[in-house]
Formats: structure tokens, sequence, C-alpha cells
């Protein structure tokens, strides 16, 4: 295909998924420069194309996380459909899902039917809980991964409700376990010529991300709870109250709170309850009224340009108009780009975090209208004619 550029070009995806982790995953695949050849229902499509924000009858949403890939319709629940797939399938690398545990089997459809198919297929599944153990059919959203996992219960303020992320993380989370999945198979495969099945649950990828959370009760019996911004191992790391808005130090040593002392010149700073590390941790609360009531006198800007100057770590809190002006974060790191929908007009996405020096991660076109490649996908993977596809069309296959 045309287009296509980046360290996988050449690797073939189907990508059957749909809302946001599985997308995610397809995403990160073609951005790297895969074909992935998004499949959606005929006449519906993608349950995210109705989500918001619109525009122009499009969805912001849907076109962020299916770019750079083509799409085609298909009624996998008809015998042709399912047929029209298994070729497909014959043809190309990898297969992402994220149906519910036994969906994909009852089709006809599952790893080990595709496996007969192309043995060297890499089939990655995405769901709630994953395809083993008492949960496995489950339903799995963001919010279920997030409770189940812990992140909840630990997310938020002492006196308030536990409470999700701002951004659905089980979802990124998943997706991206998804991706490093499904390229760890496909390094295998090259060596070995042999396939994978790939199964990743939200709650697990969640589980994983708690890191310290986990191991503090694992080893030493403390279930931990809502602390707000600070950070149970060192301290003051944490956020702060300033004129205009919260910002963050972040003091992960004694040298570096030994910087702050210096640069902030307060007496009460040198009182021998913040002496070390661990100290400072036990007497956190004295310490953040400290600091905040210096905080609270200067702007968010000045603090931060004085501590960074010093050698210590600080950064505002960003809202988000503030994030897509930055000149690191929007311009030199191009996170946010411009791209042109034939129906939504310009609009603006968020950019790869994947930096690669040779070979990057772009955004080369935008997401794909309800089936717009099924002519050029039928006819370059399985040669089929005009004719042939409009039959198709025509009788609700595609």
């Amino acid at each position: 295909m045309s287009n296509q550029s980046g360290v996988l070009n050449g690797v073939r995806v189907l990508d059957l998924t749909r809302v946001l982790a599985g997308p995610y995953c397809g995403m990160m695949l073609a951005d790297f420069g895969a074909d992935v050849i998004k499949i959606e229902l005929p006449g519906k499509g993608d349950d995210s194309r109705a989500n918001a924000p619109q525009i122009n009858g499009e969805s912001a949403y849907f076109m962020n996380l299916n770019r750079n890939k083509r799409g085609i319709t298909l009624n996998l629940k008809s015998e042709e459909g399912r047929n029209i797939f298994l070729d497909m399938v014959r043809n190309s690398d990898i297969v992402l899902e994220n149906y519910r545990p036994g969906v994909m089997e009852k089709l006809g459809l599952g790893y080990e039917d595709l496996r007969k198919v192309n043995p060297a297929i890499i089939y990655g599944a995405v769901s709630g809980f994953g395809h083993t153990g008492p949960y496995s059919k489950r339903a799995g959203y963001d919010i279920i991964g997030q409770a189940m996992s812990g992140l909840m219960s630990t997310t938020g303020w002492p006196d308030a409700p536990p409470t999700r992320t701002g951004t659905a993380i089980a979802d990124v989370v998943g997706g991206m376990s998804c991706t490093i999945g499904v390229l760890a198979a496909y390094s295998n495969r090259l060596k070995t010529g042999v396939g994978e099945k790939v199964d990743i649950a939200l709650v697990d990828s969640m589980v994983s991300s708690l890191e310290i959370i986990n191991i503090i009760y694992l080893n030493t019996g403390r279930i931990p709870t809502r602390i707000g911004n600070r950070y149970e191992a060192i301290y003051p790391y944490d956020s702060f109250q300033a004129r205009d808005g919260y910002v963050i130090i972040a003091c992960g040593n004694d040298k570096l709170f030994g910087l702050l002392k210096q640069t902030l010149n307060i007496d009460a700073l040198d009182n021998e309850i913040f002496r070390t590390n661990i100290d400072r941790v036990t007497h956190h609360a004295e310490l953040k009224s400290i600091l905040e009531c210096w905080t609270r006198g200067h702007d968010i800007d000045h603090i931060v340009e004085l501590l960074l100057a010093a050698g210590i770590p600080a950064a505002p809190i960003n809202t988000i108009d503030r994030v897509t002006k930055d000149p690191h974060i929007a311009v030199a790191r191009e996170m946010f780009v411009d791209i042109e929908h034939p129906v939504a007009g310009k609009i603006t996405m968020t950019g790869n975090q994947v930096k690669f020096t040779n070979k990057k991660a772009t955004i080369r076109f935008p997401a794909p209208t309800l089936g717009q490649h099924n002519h050029e996908v039928l006819k370059e993977l399985l040669d089929y004619s005009d004719e042939k596809i409009e039959q198709l069309v025509n009788a609700g296959i595609l």
C-alpha cells in the first residue's frame, strides 16, 4: 500500500477491535508503519463512531484511535463473511480482537481456528479479565479495570471517595500491553516461524501498574489508601498550591532536599524532624504546610523557574490548554498533530509517544469512513473484482 513507512512496514494487521483498548493497540502498530485494516460491522461500525465530541458528524474520539488504518466492513456472522476473513488471515501477520472471551470461538474464528489456516498468525486479544480464570466471561470496561485492580482505592484524597483517573487508563495500559505482547510474539515468530496467542486483561494490566502499592501490602501487611498527590516512599514529592494554580516539587533524595532548603532559605526547614527522607515521609504534613505557605505567595511559572535553576525537579500542574501550547511537548516532541479528514476537515489529534531515530512513527492519513477501503483491500488481498465486491455489498456481507 502507498504511504506506508516506519519500522513495521510490511506487517499486515487485521483489527477487529472496538472503542478504546484494542483500537489503541492497532493505532500504535499503524503509527509504526504496519498496514492495519480495521474491520467493522456493515451499516453500523465501531460503537465509538457515535462518541463525543462530534465534528461535522464524525467522532473525534474514533478519529484519534483509528488514524493510519484502512477500513472495511464485513459481517462475520455470515458464512461467506467468515470465509472472507479466513482468506484475509492467510495473508496477514497479526489479528487483534477485544470481544468478550468465547465470542470469536463461537464464530469459528478463535485462535485455534485461525492457526489452522495460518500457523504463524499472531492473535492479540484484549478483554476485561482475560481468557482464563473464573471471571473470564464477565464484561470488562475501563472503570471496572480501575476498580478491581485496586487503583481506584488509592486514587484521590483521604477524605474523598475512591476516584477513577481522568483518562481511561486501564484501556490505555491494556492497549499498550497488547502492543508489547504482539510485537514480542512477532519477534519470536521471525526466529521460529511459530505464531502465538497474546491474552491481555485490563485488570492484569492495572495490577501490574500499581508497582509500589502492591509491594507495600505484600511485604508489610499495610493496606495502602488514598493519600492525594504525595508519594509513599519519598518526601517532598507532592503538589503544592501556588498563587495561580498548582505546582509539583519532587525531591527524590536528601541532596535535593538540601538544595531546596538552600534555595528557599526558610528556617523551619532545618528542623531535625526533616533531616532524612524517612523523617520527611513521617512528618509530611508539617513539611507540606511550611512549603505551601511559601508557594501560595508566588506564581506557578516563577516557582518552577526558580527551582529548576537550582537543580530541583519541579513542574507546573498544567491544564490541557497549557499542555497544547508547551514548546517542548507540543513543538519539539510533536505530541499534537494536524491532519485533514475528508468529512471533519482539519482536526488535531494526539501524536505518538514513541520516537524512533531513523523511521518516525507518523500520522500519515486519517481514520477511515465506514467501509471506505472495501474495494481497495479486497482487490489487493484477495483479487476480488468490482462486480464481486458489489454483490457482497448488496448481500449485506460488506
